[in-house]
């Protein structure tokens, strides 16, 4: 299994970042390259790219603002997990996406992914 680590500190109080990472279906309102974003149940289901993506939310822990999800359908991965992690610094926030998957070269792929999504994240939530 691959893993892949995607880091950012952005200019908001980590409750204001959660805020953004912790709406499971929100994320097509920041996230590069998402055409639509739906949840039904623990489900979201994301049109990007041509692909129809299904994630399921695996946990999600407000108190320490930690999101955990994993790919179910629709990517070319046989497995997948995702953990968006949001820890307050001070006035701002340090933010990691942590990512297993196989096949290995997925993670690499993802990694990068993750990465123009937290700059992305970032001007949202700077404005």
């Amino acid at each position: 299994m691959g893993h892949g680590n995607a880091t950012i500190d952005i200019d908001g109080s980590a409750d204001k970042v959660w805020a953004v990472i912790g709406d499971f279906g929100g994320i097509g309102d920041w996230m590069p390259g998402v055409e639509s974003c739906r949840v039904e149940g623990e489900d979201r289901i994301l049109v990007t790219m041509g692909m129809e993506i299904t994630e399921r939310l695996v946990s999600k822990d407000d108190a320490a603002r930690v999101l955990t999800y994993s790919i179910t359908n629709g990517a070319p991965v046989e497995s997948h997990q995702g953990v968006i992690t949001v820890t307050p610094t001070g006035e701002t926030s340090h933010v990691t996406w942590d990512v297993d998957a196989t096949p290995d070269e997925m993670a690499e792929v993802m990694t990068s992914i993750y990465q123009q999504s937290l700059a992305a994240l970032k001007t949202h939530v700077e404005g």
